[in-house]
């Protein structure tokens, strides 16, 4: 196909929804209520950005503490206004860095946190009270939460000053990312009692972002990354009531993450679909009336499913896009990815080039002078309206099977997840969806990328600091706490504070999860079963 041969797949978007030649009036479109009023389709505030511009959250995290703690205060000197913290797998997955499974694996994709003295390594000398932390860790978030209070306290910032967000969203871990501990009915318990601990405890903190973002990743479509997460933004509310909980008490904290992919209308009319159809759910469901319950505000970071590594450069081309949808959809919050990061963890000058692709939009562009300023488009509107009825359509298929919970145990969101993403690579290998340097225009001209290298005598530092800590410390003190924490697992009460305990005596995140194991069980996956 030559390069004027035309658009492939022009009369749909990428998630399959059917696009005109052109647009005009639709009178099926209602005037819409201006920003700042319920549905909120077209902003939380009238002044949008004028007021305030998003958070920029540049996510990092390798290696050891010290050197992500220097990452963060690169980024900070160069504009940075919120820190986000990404976490090694042994740590997501619960086990200390000299478990025998962590093997290979400390501190190769993000950070290696076993104890409080790693925690207080790692937030050491950052200004804590004035910028808001978000920590991407799912099964033992409540855990890291505590170990971030903890550190922040000895630094002597108290507990009500501190301000962020811990993912803490485990359901769409079993539908799509896969660093789930426990089954899902405990760890909903988990959840739960987090919202309950930072009500008391943590008044600025958001105890979960409930997340779309690695849904889409896993090959959904917007509508199915709409749908899924907010019918498990559902299944939170549910569980918290049920728990004793008042929806003042936590709906106003709940916060999502959303994807921003390469469709760039159909990617800002989601943005504005989803606040309209969470105001709907919330008020229908639940009867939420406080503006504060029906507001959906959410964090964005650009797709990383869509750098490539061929042609990296073209990612910032890629990544600038994206961002401009999430910011014309009113995000709160936004990362933006770095262009080496198909090849390596981001450089020093990719991340921060990704920090300056926002510092543009906010700057220059002029895109933050106006509330939804795509708002009126018959375009974005009539996409606006077919994702909101899309996601709609499915989340009622949720609800007929028992709701999130039930849907994921019996592999509904996995099998649909599946086929779109079975389908999209179809449609990329038969050239109807084009990647530039990928499946079309594949020169091979040469860029030298500098990338970053985890040092491989890391993981032997780690272990080493970690068996000094546990020499350091009274294990009658943590056996005891230990105990507590087990016992409380089998009951009912809340867990965060017998953990709160465990860890301040020094015990490790492994420890205390291996005792959560050893009540809650592990899970399988249905295809593992």
């Amino acid at each position: 196909m030559t390069p004027d041969a035309g658009v492939p797949g022009a009369d749909h978007t990428e998630s399959g929804l059917p696009l005109d030649r052109f647009y005009g009036d639709r009178p099926e479109v209602a005037p819409l209520a201006p920003p700042g009023e319920p549905p909120y389709t077209r902003g939380l505030r009238p002044e949008g950005y004028r007021g305030r511009l998003w958070t920029m959250r540049q996510y990092a995290g390798f290696g050891s503490a010290e050197s992500t703690n220097e990452r963060f205060r690169y980024l900070l000197e160069r504009g940075q206004t919120g820190l986000s913290v990404a976490f090694d797998l042994p740590t997501q997955m619960g086990y200390d860095s000299d478990a025998e499974i962590a093997r290979g694996e400390v501190g190769r994709v993000g950070v290696a946190v076993d104890h409080l003295d790693d925690m207080r390594l790692l937030l050491r000398d950052l200004p804590l009270g004035r910028v808001t932390t978000s920590m991407t860790i799912n099964a033992p978030a409540s855990i890291l939460l505590l170990l971030y209070q903890l550190a922040a306290q000895s630094a002597g910032v108290p507990a009500s000053e501190l301000g962020g967000t811990i993912q803490n969203d485990i359901l769409k871990e079993y539908a799509a990312r896969g660093t789930y501990i426990f089954p899902p009915r405990p760890s909903m318990r988990l959840v739960t009692d987090t919202f309950a601990y930072c009500h008391d405890h943590l008044p600025r903190w958001n105890p979960i972002s409930i997340s779309g973002y690695h849904i889409r990743e896993a090959g959904a479509t917007a509508p199915q990354e709409l749908a899924f997460a907010l019918s498990n933004g559902l299944a939170y509310v549910e569980a918290a009531l049920a728990a004793g909980l008042q929806l003042l008490e936590f709906a106003p904290r709940l916060s999502f993450f959303f994807n921003v992919d390469n469709d760039f209308f159909e990617e800002v009319a989601k943005f504005r679909a989803a606040r309209a159809l969470w105001a709907e759910l919330m008020r229908e469901r639940f009867g939420a009336s406080e503006p504060r319950c029906l507001q959906l505000r959410f964090h964005a970071q650009t797709a990383g499913a869509t750098l490539t590594a061929q042609q990296p450069l073209n990612n910032v081309v890629r990544v600038s896009l994206q961002a401009l949808a999430a910011v014309l959809g009113g995000a709160q919050s936004l990362h933006t990815n770095s262009y080496d990061e198909a090849l390596a963890l981001p450089s020093e000058p990719a991340a921060a080039l990704a920090l300056r692709t926002q510092q543009l939009l906010a700057y220059e562009s002029g895109v933050a002078r106006v509330t939804d300023p795509l708002g009126g488009s018959y375009l974005v509107e009539d996409l606006t309206r077919r994702l909101q009825e899309e996601a709609r359509a499915l989340i009622l298929e949720v609800d007929q099977r028992g709701g999130a919970v039930a849907a994921i145990e019996q592999g509904f969101y996995q099998e649909r997840i599946q086929e779109s993403a079975y389908r999209h690579q179809q449609l990329v290998e038969s050239g109807e969806r084009v990647i530039v340097g990928v499946n079309r225009f594949q020169d091979q001209l040469p860029v030298a990328v500098p990338l970053l290298r985890v040092d491989p005598d890391l993981e032997r530092a780690q272990v080493e600091r970690l068996v000094g800590h546990r020499r350091g410390r009274s294990e009658i003190a943590v056996e005891r706490e230990l105990d507590l924490v087990e016992r409380t697992a089998e009951g009912s009460d809340n867990l965060l504070y017998p953990m709160r305990d465990a860890l301040a005596a020094g015990a490790t995140l492994g420890e205390v999860c291996d005792r959560l194991r050893g009540v809650f069980g592990v899970w399988k996956p249905r295809a593992a079963l």
